[in-house]
């Protein structure tokens, strides 16, 4: 953003093999065999894993591409397939328009993407609106009601298959604090309980059964005697969902992980390991194109983060393969978790995808 910010997903090549004692430590992410690349190099995309007909998809939607500037964003669709493992263009997201941080989500058979902020020449930024289902078998998009308020960069768990909640986030001037709620299911938007903590953006998450996590991105800082600034947010918080009343939501504040805040990350709920995943990211907030808002270039980190539900704690994991930023959330796919697309470092837009899985000890 220029008083608005974002950037997308990475990907790259190695399974993370995780031994996970109770305790939660000895864990290391390995490479493994590729996942093929996406069609041609974009970060900033919003991506998504959905199961349809004993079929596997993952999703990329929007971005921008490697020349990172207002003219390489755009609205393409790449959709790969388990059924042949190819990936394959489908129509773009509608709108007319490029977009970046877009936030996808899946729920039942169909993947869902919201807002996402669209790129001026003279540099403006506007949060848009819109909302589309997308169905994987089909390759067709159905718009579905508006955003309340329209946020980017937001983070979104999908909760029963129902229920999408769409936490803080940029709303054009500004972050908000507002957990916005959509119901699948009657295509309808409820205010759910906002964040405790500052508002955000480029932070993230996941969710594991009715209990979501999520950590850091970037706030504002207001002064007296100047302009405010972007600067990072260490803070990280845990909202258990209400099983009776899907819009009351129980928020915690828990333990900053380990090293200094970072800024888009990947991050999903690993159900089997009972806890939530994060991937890469930067210590260093930036712009669109990878550069900092303190206007040094931003580099990715080279390890991974693991909370347990079961213990509150944390644990850091070595990454045996490139360093990663950029991501907008890591996906389920075929047994295992994908990362795609994304900036490598000396932010350079990548067309990898990473693949991983999790294993407990004495697996």
């Amino acid at each position: 953003m220029s008083l608005g910010v974002r950037n997308l997903a990475l990907t790259l090549l190695f399974i993370l093999a995780a031994t996970l004692a109770p305790d939660m430590t000895n864990s290391q992410m390995t490479r493994t065999e590729s996942t093929p690349p996406l069609p041609e190099a974009v970060t900033n995309n919003a991506v998504v894993s959905v199961k349809a007909q004993d079929r596997e998809f993952v999703i990329s939607f929007a971005g921008l591409g490697v020349g990172k500037s207002h003219a390489d964003t755009h609205a393409k669709t790449f959709v790969l397939d388990s059924a042949d493992m190819q990936w394959r263009e489908a129509s773009p997201v509608p709108g007319g328009v490029g977009r970046l941080a877009a936030t996808a989500v899946a729920a039942g058979e169909r993947a869902y993407v919201f807002g996402g902020y669209t790129v001026a020449e003279d540099g403006s930024e506007v949060s848009t609106r819109w909302v589309h289902a997308f169905d994987p078998l089909s390759g067709k998009f159905e718009e579905r009601r508006s955003m309340p308020i329209p946020v980017d960069d937001a983070m979104a768990v999908s909760y029963e298959d129902r229920y999408i909640y769409l936490i803080s986030g940029w709303h054009d001037f500004g972050n908000v604090n507002l957990v916005q709620r959509y119901d699948v299911a009657n295509d309808t938007w409820a205010q759910a309980t906002p964040t405790p903590g500052r508002a955000v953006f480029g932070h993230a998450g996941g969710i594991v059964g009715n209990t979501i996590v999520y950590c850091d991105g970037v706030a504002i800082e207001p002064y007296v005697d100047r302009r405010r600034i972007f600067v990072a947010n260490g803070e990280c918080y845990k909202g258990m969902i209400d099983k009776e009343e899907s819009r009351r939501i129980d928020w915690r504040k828990i333990g900053q992980h380990p090293g200094k805040p970072r800024y888009r990350m990947a991050a999903a709920g690993i159900t089997d390991q009972n806890g939530v995943m994060f991937i890469g990211g930067s210590e260093n907030p930036y712009n669109y194109d990878g550069i900092g808002y303190d206007g040094k270039a931003s580099s990715p980190a080279a390890d991974a983060l693991l909370f347990s539900l079961e213990t509150n704690s944390w644990q850091e994991i070595g990454v045996d393969g490139p360093a990663t930023m950029d991501h907008r959330g890591v996906v389920s796919f075929q047994d295992g978790w994908l990362i795609v697309g994304g900036m490598l470092d000396g932010q350079q837009v990548t067309d990898r995808v990473t693949s991983f899985a999790l294993e407990a000890a004495g697996d």
